[in-house]
């Protein structure tokens, strides 16, 4: 038997192969269907189901286009109700998957279709538990996203509770925990960085798994602190409830090479958004086409993809390293945005030798920037961390202008001043500072190294203080 966890550092994701006597199941696919087919086939195996453990909102899930290739079954659990041919499975079933048994566990609370799959190998022994977004490592998925008219936050947090104290805590000490996220996704908020660990652990460390916790004293917990989900979390859901266009033809589409001409003569229509995903160093020394916006490959780019393009229907034509045309759509279409309509061939390159015009974003240094604030010859600064990262600790003197509210915050911004951005980094300085240029402000910098760097320099900060006491 074979069982491997696939992780998306992009989505902070983990999807999951399981083969045994030349049967396979993939629970919690990617959009993306090659990888789970070449695996299969390199086992010598046939894809016989694809289990999901809920509608994911922070992906589009690839189960409809990898069942139609192999010929798999798709198994939800109960309460599900897509719009295209499933196995609804109930609480117990079991399926069989070569000598090996996937036991749906049905663990409502994240969303009320929940399930969990209990791995019982061919000696009865349970080696694993794939819990999906009902228990994380450090954490519990969050009860906010699938509220109705029927169900508040703390009725699914009440499931949840019940769901982790009948069906999850009452399995062996030493089985290992596959959840489907970890540190950096949004559907909770607290989790660990670590991708699996034994459930005795989780029972010594999780929060959410005290013993002595009260339902109430669970719900208030697990309901505090929680920010607003995403924007695309809702248009996500509704995508992994439908059947959408095959990643083919969007990878066909999305991957036509546009010489310099026809790129500029579409980047200046209204209806298309024009996306810069190279290297940092590439993006600020060469310049980009005006009016685009740099999202970095290398990068948490799907989610903030999917955070700062408001419209999921969008038109994209995007710059890349030459190479990673393909990957680049893959990402975007991983959290619905499927409008990919090609790149600029041959870069940036083309475009300078074509003549045509280039926005730049300003550059510092840390030191720079010190030294600047100093002597009071930096007009506007601005943090474009998450409030909790600038309530932790912040330069004295600059005010929080979160990137994940940039739009919503707009207003605030005058085109005529001269603004100086920072993050952690510089990776969400930079998309910022690209979408104040593409919004009429001529003047913006960015600060390279962000707030690691500006630490090293003696600029004054307030007090530190621990992050996990602002949740």
């Amino acid at each position: 038997m074979k069982v491997e966890q696939l992780f998306t550092g992009c989505l902070a994701e983990m999807a999951y192969y399981i083969e045994s006597n030349g049967e396979a199941a993939i629970i919690d696919p990617l959009r993306e269907t090659e990888p789970y087919i070449e695996m299969a086939k390199a086992d010598g195996a046939k894809i016989k189901y694809v289990f999901l453990t809920h509608f994911h909102a922070d992906f589009v899930s690839g189960q409809v286009d990898l069942a139609k290739k192999t010929g798999a079954t798709i198994v939800f659990g109960p309460n599900a109700n897509p719009h295209y041919d499933i196995h609804q499975g109930k609480d117990g079933e079991e399926f069989k998957i070569g000598k090996a048994t996937l036991k749906l566990l049905h663990t409502p609370g994240h969303t009320m279709e929940s399930s969990s799959y209990l791995l019982i190998d061919e000696n009865g022994k349970m080696p694993y538990v794939f819990t999906g977004d009902c228990l994380f490592i450090g954490d519990v998925g969050r009860p906010d996203l699938a509220v109705k008219s029927d169900l508040t936050q703390a009725d699914l947090a009440g499931h949840l509770f019940d769901s982790l104290r009948n069906k999850i805590m009452t399995l062996p000490d030493d089985i290992i925990v596959y959840p489907n996220h970890g540190a950096g996704s949004a559907c909770g908020k607290n989790m660990s960085s670590e991708t699996f660990d034994t459930l005795g652990n989780q029972k010594k460390t999780n929060y959410a798994l005290r013993a002595d916790m009260t339902k109430d004293e669970f719900i208030t917990e697990v309901t505090t602190g929680l920010k607003p989900a995403p924007q695309y979390f809702g248009n996500n859901v509704r995508m992994n409830k439908g059947i959408n266009t095959s990643i083919d033809d969007i990878l066909h589409r999305g991957t036509t090479p546009l010489d310099a001409a026809t790129f500029k003569e579409m980047s200046e229509r209204d209806d298309i958004l024009v996306v810069d995903t190279r290297s940092k160093d590439d993006y600020t020394e060469e310049g980009t086409v005006p009016g685009a916006w740099y999202i970095g490959a290398d990068g948490g780019f799907a989610p903030w993809v999917g955070s700062l393009i408001t419209n999921i229907k969008q038109k994209i034509i995007f710059i890349a390293e030459g190479g990673r045309e393909h990957e680049v759509v893959t990402r975007f279409s991983r959290v619905g945005y499927d409008n990919t309509l090609g790149f600029l061939r041959g870069g940036m390159h083309a475009w300078l030798a074509a003549g045509y015009e280039v926005d730049k974003i300003g550059s510092m240094s840390a030191v720079q920037f010190a030294n600047k604030l100093k002597e009071g010859t930096i007009e506007i600064a601005l943090d474009v961390r998450k409030e909790s990262e600038y309530l932790s600790e912040h330069v004295v003197g600059v005010e929080n202008f979160p990137l994940e509210f940039i739009h919503s915050n707009f207003a605030e911004i005058k085109p005529d001043k001269t603004y100086v951005l920072h993050c952690a980094s510089g990776y969400r300085s930079l998309i910022a500072a690209s979408i104040f240029k593409a919004n009429g402000v001529k003047n913006v910098f960015d600060v390279r190294g962000g707030f690691k760097d500006i630490k090293d320099t003696g600029t004054k900060l307030t007090d530190y203080v621990c992050p996990t006491t602002l949740l």
